[in-house]
């Protein structure tokens, strides 16, 4: 049955609402707007829609962020997760094609949660061997191709390295331009990305630009602490919405 068209505005003004969401929070931390984006935009957007729209956003967000701050890439942690991202980018497009779609949202609503939890347990760091690169670049990859949510798993090899915040901010978003231009070859040429998104992607970029702009004002005005339970408490609901889904 085909929307009415209060139907389809309260849709488009959902969708707006967390896409300013989703990029305020990567204005203010410098990454997360897939974790929360895509499980949110899951529920009223097939998943083959959602994510290489957010894939393009997050692109010209870290094209724009790599491109500010290159001189401080940490060039060599980069290079290493490259080799291990392109194979699990490979894994994610067959998964992506071979699994039902019901499925791969309550899997997504599972390790949703997972994070969320994740980060507000008081965990040591493990050491800073860069062994961790293949499991961290895998990870990445595979989750980011079917999710659209690979960076925590950068996020975690980087912090392993103890980069510093510039170099961490900086090194992340490069990371993201690397991994997210491999994804948007993968997605055309299995036929995700269509005329329709890049529609989409052009109507996003006000909300998007105006999110980052505010997050990246408000950067200083949270504590980490806060910040991690806030978004933790967002990531949980979502998590449970798609969980609980029919």
């Amino acid at each position: 049955m085909p929307f009415s068209l209060a139907e389809q505005g309260a849709t488009l003004a959902y969708s707006a609402l967390v896409l300013f969401l989703a990029y305020f929070v990567r204005g203010m931390a410098g990454f997360g707007s897939g974790l929360i984006a895509v499980p949110l935009l899951t529920l009223t957007w097939p998943l083959p829609v959602v994510l290489p729209l957010v894939v393009a956003l997050d692109y010209i967000g870290s094209a724009g962020q790599s491109v500010r701050n290159a001189r401080h890439i940490a060039w060599r942690e980069q290079l290493v997760l490259v080799p291990f991202m392109i194979v699990g980018v490979a894994l994610g497009l067959y998964v992506l094609r071979a699994a039902p779609a019901a499925l791969l949202a309550r899997v997504l609503g599972g390790f949703v949660l997972v994070y969320a939890v994740y980060q507000l347990l008081p965990l040591p760091p493990p050491r800073r061997s860069r062994v961790f690169a293949g499991v961290c670049g895998v990870l990445g990859g595979l989750m980011g191709t079917v999710f659209g949510t690979g960076g925590p798993f950068y996020v975690i090899y980087l912090n392993l390295r103890q980069l510093d915040k510039t170099a961490f901010r900086a090194t992340f978003a490069s990371n993201f331009l690397l991994d997210g231009g491999i994804r948007l070859v993968a997605y055309i040429v299995v036929g995700l990305l269509r005329v329709q998104t890049l529609l989409a992607v052009i109507a996003a970029l006000p909300v998007v630009s105006a999110a980052l702009f505010a997050g990246g004002r408000l950067q200083a005005r949270f504590s980490p602490r806060t910040f991690r339970w806030l978004i933790s408490a967002l990531l949980m609901g979502s998590g449970l919405a798609l969980l609980l889904r029919r």
